[in-house]
């Protein structure tokens, strides 16, 4: 009876999950062809494809919405982001905006390596990425002004560049999970040995392989263990060495559909990210939102600190550190901060177009 009672109220938890994050309209897929893409290297492919879910009425205010590294638009489909966030009433209420999120140059049905071109594609980076985001909001959905732009992660990263780069587009800035300086310190570092694994295994071969090389699961699994999860989290999930190789096996063992020319790409494209020399240029409102147990961005450093003092419209909230929180990853739940997010959008004036 009690086994007949616990799978009863699993059943009726995934019920109630599922409602809430169904609490808006369906998304709807769309794709458009970015023609003569030039990338920073100054290659040129006649055609990049841009995947987006866009989910509203687009005659309602415009929201740009953007995934972390190796995601994609439907990563930000989740029950603890979309269901917290796009229902009725909520911070990105999908009643009130149409949100538009795509899947980024490089990932998910986007234009991307494995498509066929593999180390012979050209090498992008987070600008050639944001000028694909900017084409295909203004070419592609035809949008004149953007209410707000919010990015977790590398989309955070994004974040900070379009306010910069293109000051006079949005109402509102919401980059979390992220810092606007140089990639740098224990974040570059094993992002390099991601690669670098990748590279280096003769399972490669030049990005020519015949079956994907192992490599890019280990590398990928070691660095979100070492960069996400959090320290009391992680301790909480595995207090024991026995329950920590649990841990560590299940992860190891687990469907890696990924491509590693992708992977590779993916993580390469970071290394020249540097958005603070553009922080004065920044127009728009802007709330910046980590986690103090975020391992890529750790609070001692006080990069925050001294960059949001350049940020002539910012403000800066930080989520306290417990062990419910998931280190770089706790941005990807956004009951941590729904409540700021909804009195930021609440009190936000309006640019002229």
């Amino acid at each position: 009876m009690r086994v007949m009672r616990f799978l009863v109220a699993l059943a009726l938890l995934a019920c109630a999950l599922a409602a809430r994050a169904a609490d808006y309209p369906a998304p709807k897929d769309g794709t458009f062809v970015l023609k003569d893409f030039r990338f920073h290297t100054g290659q040129v492919l006649p055609e990049v494809r841009m995947h987006y879910l866009t989910i509203g009425d687009p005659k309602n205010e415009p929201v740009l919405l953007l995934h972390g590294t190796a995601g994609s638009a439907r990563s930000m489909l989740t029950p603890a982001f979309a269901g917290e966030l796009y229902g009725a009433g909520q911070p990105l209420d999908a009643g009130k905006y149409f949100l538009i999120i795509p899947d980024n140059l490089g990932h998910g049905q986007s234009t991307k390596p494995s498509d066929g071109m593999r180390a012979s594609f050209p090498r992008y980076n987070y600008e050639d990425m944001v000028d694909a985001q900017y084409r295909l909001v203004k070419e592609g959905l035809g949008i004149k002004h953007l209410r707000l732009v919010m990015g977790n992660s590398m989309g955070g990263m994004h974040t900070w560049i379009w306010g910069s780069k293109y000051a006079g587009e949005m109402d509102a800035l919401v980059p979390m999970a992220c810092q606007p300086s140089e990639m740098s310190s224990r974040n570059w570092i094993l992002r390099r040995l991601i690669t670098d694994s990748i590279t280096n295994d003769p399972e490669w071969n030049g990005g020519n392989y015949t079956r994907q090389p192992k490599s890019a699961q280990f590398a990928s699994t070691f660095f979100a263990f070492a960069t996400s999860g959090g320290d009391q989290s992680l301790y909480r999930q595995a207090p024991t060495r026995e329950k920590a190789d649990a841990l560590l096996d299940a992860r190891l063992k687990a469907p890696f559909p990924a491509d590693a020319n992708d992977v590779l790409y993916q993580w390469a494209s970071s290394g020249d990210y540097n958005a603070s020399p553009g922080l004065e240029k920044i127009q728009a409102q802007l709330l910046a939102i980590n986690a103090a147990d975020d391992e890529r961005n750790p609070i001692s450093t006080g990069i925050m600190d001294r960059e949001m003092k350049r940020v002539k419209n910012g403000r800066y909230y930080l989520i306290p550190a417990s062990d419910q929180t998931a280190g770089h990853g706790t941005t990807g739940s956004a009951k941590w901060y729904s409540k700021q997010l909804g009195e930021f959008l609440r009190g936000l004036p309006r640019r002229a177009d």
